[in-house]
């Protein structure tokens, strides 16, 4: 019903104001009786009029039905939902839970408040940081697009860079400046060996090598003996005290072949040589200074350093270093 509505209340109201006016009247007056007997009809006609006043404002329409009855169904979830929070295990122990000391609880409820305002103020320095992080990521990765092009450069120089320097894919370990001067030693290498050969009687000559060194070393600069004899290729080190000085004095024969062949002419004509003859035998002593003899045919100087006894009688020009007690001397033999 209606909020202050009670239709009950107001009929009981007009049935008890019937009898209100019954002991005024007296059946001894005809004058009572008559007025009774014409206001009757009256207080029936107000009586109905408040009983349908009650009726009228007791009455619903369809609408305001349905908003009550969707307030009791609303009402009833409200009530179970209630129910059901009431019955949760948590909810039944805090209930059946004694109660603390309040002062120690509020003590807890201060200490975990401090710890979540200081978790707020760590969390707020953390998004600024993360926020300036991302500010900072966003900026260096806008670097790394600009300068890329400066990276491809710089990586394409760098592997050349290693390359000159017989590093990184140079799988000879040979540098550029090695490179240069291998190729210089190779020109050397043939003319040492036309020298080499007829040192020789035609058994040795020189074989340029570019391949790398033991233990990683660069190479580029190596030099082998082609043995005829034998038909192999063996180092340099493999021949004999004589045979070394005979391949030293091709090299430095080639070198100065070589050097004239270059500058347009010009040509080294004074050479020394500096001992070796000592551990020559007699018929590689007698190439050698064959060799040395066209030389000196072809207008050059050639300067000898020994102390073997057979080189004075092949060579016509000397200077003798005599020693004594007060000093070394010189003896001049000229042809």
């Amino acid at each position: 019903m209606p909020a202050g509505v009670e239709p009950a209340d107001s009929v009981a109201a007009v049935d008890d104001s019937a009898p209100a006016a019954a002991p005024s009247a007296t059946p001894n007056s005809s004058t009572a009786q008559q007025t009774a007997g014409a206001g009757a009809p009256r207080d029936d006609v107000a009586r109905l009029t408040a009983i349908a006043r009650v009726v009228t404002a007791a009455s619903r329409t369809a609408q305001r039905q349905a908003e009550i009855e969707a307030e009791l169904v609303a009402a009833d979830r409200a009530r179970a939902h209630a129910e059901a929070v009431l019955a949760e295990p948590d909810i039944q122990a805090a209930g059946a839970a004694e109660v603390g000391d309040l002062a120690e609880l509020d003590a807890a409820v201060a200490t975990a408040q401090a710890q979540v305002n200081a978790a707020v103020s760590v969390h707020g320095e953390a998004s600024r940081r993360v926020s300036l992080l991302e500010d900072l990521g966003g900026q260096l990765w806008a670097a790394v697009d600009r300068i890329a092009p400066l990276q491809r450069t710089h990586d394409e120089l760098a592997a050349l860079a290693e390359v000159v320097a017989g590093r990184g894919e140079n799988n000879r370990r040979m540098s550029l400046r090695s490179y240069v001067l291998a190729a210089r030693l190779e020109e050397v290498a043939q003319a040492g060996s036309l020298r080499l050969r007829r040192m020789s009687a035609g058994r040795y000559e020189f074989v340029h090598s570019d391949k790398a060194g033991p233990r990683g070393r660069r190479g580029g600069l190596g030099l082998d003996i082609r043995d005829d004899y034998t038909g192999a290729v063996r180092p340099a080190k493999t021949l004999s005290g004589g045979e070394t000085f005979m391949a030293s004095l091709s090299l430095a024969l080639g070198l100065a072949d070589t050097v004239a062949a270059e500058s347009g002419g010009l040509v080294l004509d004074t050479l020394f040589i500096d001992e070796g003859f000592g551990g020559l035998d007699a018929d590689t002593l007698d190439a050698v200074m064959g060799v040395l003899d066209e030389l000196r045919a072809g207008g050059r100087v050639v300067g000898v350093v020994s102390h073997v006894d057979e080189m004075r009688q092949r060579i016509p020009s000397r200077l003798h270093v005599r020693r004594g007690r007060s000093g070394s001397h010189l003896e001049a033999t000229v042809a």
